[in-house]
Formats: structure tokens, C-alpha cells, sequence
């Protein structure tokens, strides 16, 4: 359902993005609530939707990535 990649670094801050891909048999409400739990629980944020001519709904998510810095 899912797959996880990078886009190539940019200064400043860094994204990690998820494709997500929703058949038409669900609604929009049951997606809507599917997103929102994703946001919730996984920091996930809405980056674009793309809803293709045969009704499937494209989504990428996003979230930064945040680096660990070793303290002495």
C-alpha cells in the first residue's frame, strides 16, 4: 500500500516521504480519517494528492527528518 523514499537533500531542512495509494472503492471520509490518524500518530503531514482519471486516490506524505546530535 505504502512505499518509503527520499527526495535528494536540501539545505536547511530534510523530508522523508511516503507514497500512499488509495483504491476508488474507498470513500472520501474513510480516507480523510485514514490520513488523519496517520498525521496523529506518525508525524505525517499532507505533501500533494493526485486523483487519477480512473478514481484512485495518489497521496505523498512527509516529515522531517530530525538528526540526533551527540553531546560531550
Amino acid at each position: 500500500m505504502s512505499r518509503a523514499y527520499r527526495r535528494p537533500p536540501r539545505p536547511g531542512v530534510e523530508w522523508e516521504f511516503d507514497k500512499v495509494t488509495f483504491d476508488r472503492d474507498f470513500s472520501r471520509n474513510v480516507v480523510t480519517r485514514l490520513l488523519v490518524e496517520r498525521a496523529e500518530h506518525g508525524g505525517w503531514e499532507l505533501d500533494r494528492v493526485r486523483i487519477g482519471s480512473d478514481g484512485v486516490r495518489r497521496v505523498v506524505l512527509r516529515r522531517k527528518i530530525i538528526r540526533a546530535v551527540r553531546t560531550a
